[in-house]
């Protein structure tokens, strides 16, 4: 019996397969309508939680009210399902002409021809977004999207739980994996000890948490010429600190922590109250904080040697704006990008929902409306900043599975299906060729 994660990986599989062979084809595109009296509607899609979607909205609303002859078709998503969908669409000439884009996927829509070179778009102003940023949504020379800001992968914590159970919050300057573990132990064996069902933490099972182990142990997740950065043992490590989560009672069963990986932010475990740790990225925090209702504070990624330098974290732009290649209204589509960039009215409805503004302009306009939780995200990325590392290359063309091949390596072992080391060669064997295989089409 496949699990959801095996039916996941196989929907995607064939729904990007379609997709890549639409692209080599060349076709054109039906992606978007006209209306009458030169009125053209553009279709905007992007996942989110109720919060991005709310906030979104209410910037759709303002831009429709200044410019009449512009419509835009709301696409919003969930991330479980949106690269499946786009792939699909993409694939039947009908992708969206705006689109959320992840650095995940850039490279592989972008090297595909799938979406638009924004550099030559003459109403986009991109002068005052700073350089690096630029540089993160390049690809061969091309700007494929444009970051809407910037983050860090980090751990959340729920204080409440930490307060309710006694469990002291730890040093995210010093602790280790060791702590790490048993402080998830701790939590879970407390929840146990008052009849509650609850866990320590949740497993982070992404190629962002692979890449920060990564990058623990001198490497990355990619190389710079595009190929696999990490080594097998570091893989089977990685594979092995996930067991030992669940071998230690500090995360949830498999079945339940496979169902958790696949849920909209607003049901995880976490944003339920079930799991006082969790793995997030830092523009997150706002919207964990309105489904929980309490305090999320957050702390550094443990490392091995209980050293903040040593911890893997690294910047990364939260998301992309992109423009599909074959949008039948390319202008009012970049019309639309340059607004979502620059504006400051919506900037101050967005907020840091979609990562810290890299516009020198949107973060003196916003800085002043900056919650608290913000302001602690906010303080937190600068606090971080001398002990990061390099930001890591750009995932190359045919990676975009990889993520969904870590989760499903991650299910068979903690479901006993796999040990650690036979995942590790199992997940590099795959993701190579993955890579492999994009780089000969």
């Amino acid at each position: 019996m496949k699990t959801p994660l095996r039916t996941g990986m196989v929907a995607k599989a064939l729904a990007t397969a379609a997709a890549v062979a639409l692209l080599a084809t060349g076709c054109s595109s039906a992606s978007s309508s006209s209306d009458s009296g030169g009125n053209v509607t553009v279709r905007f899609t992007w996942w989110g939680n109720d919060l991005r979607n709310k906030e979104t909205q209410q910037v759709i609303d303002a831009f429709q009210a200044s410019h009449p002859n512009i419509k835009i078709q709301a696409e919003p998503g969930v991330w479980s399902s949106y690269w499946d969908k786009l792939a699909t669409t993409t694939a039947a000439n009908d992708s969206p002409d705006v689109i959320q884009m992840d650095q995940a996927y850039i490279a592989e829509y972008g090297g595909r021809g799938a979406l638009l070179d924004l550099s030559k778009q003459g109403n986009i102003d991109t002068s005052k977004i700073d350089q690096d940023a630029l540089k993160s949504g390049q690809v061969d020379g091309k700007q494929y999207g444009l970051s809407t800001g910037q983050n860090a992968k980090a751990v959340m914590i729920n204080t409440k739980m930490f307060q309710d159970y006694g469990v002291p919050i730890p040093d995210d300057k010093t602790w280790t994996w060791d702590d790490y573990t048993k402080t998830a132990a701790q939590i879970a064996a407390a929840a146990s000890k008052a009849g509650q069902t609850n866990y320590g933490s949740s497993y982070s099972l992404t190629d962002s948490d692979l890449n920060t182990w990564a990058m623990q142990h001198g490497e990355s997740l990619y190389s710079a010429d595009g190929g696999l950065g990490f080594k097998e043992g570091t893989a089977t490590s990685f594979f092995e600190n996930v067991l030992n989560l669940r071998n230690k009672g500090a995360a949830a069963p498999a079945n339940i922590a496979t169902e958790d990986i696949s849920a909209p932010v607003e049901q995880t475990l976490f944003a339920t109250g079930k799991t006082a740790m969790s793995w997030w990225w830092t523009n997150q925090v706002n919207a964990l904080q309105s489904a929980l209702k309490s305090e999320v504070k957050i702390l550094r990624a443990p490392s091995s040697t209980g050293s903040a330098k040593d911890n893997g974290m690294s910047y990364k732009p939260s998301m992309f704006w992109s423009v599909s290649s074959r949008s039948k209204h390319p202008k009012e589509a970049s019309e639309v990008v340059n607004y979502l960039l620059n504006n400051l009215d919506a900037a101050k409805t967005i907020l840091t929902e979609r990562g810290f503004p890299t516009n020198s302009e949107v973060q003196t306009a916003i800085d002043p409306q900056l919650t608290p939780a913000d302001k602690a995200a906010a303080a937190f990325l600068k606090d971080i900043k001398p002990d990061l590392k390099d930001v890591p290359p750009v995932p190359p063309t045919g990676s975009s599975g990889v993520q969904a091949l870590i989760q499903r390596y991650s299910s068979d072992v903690l479901f006993d299906r796999r040990s650690p080391s036979d995942a590790a060669k199992g997940l590099m064997q795959e993701a190579k060729d993955m890579i492999d295989s994009a780089r000969k089409k």
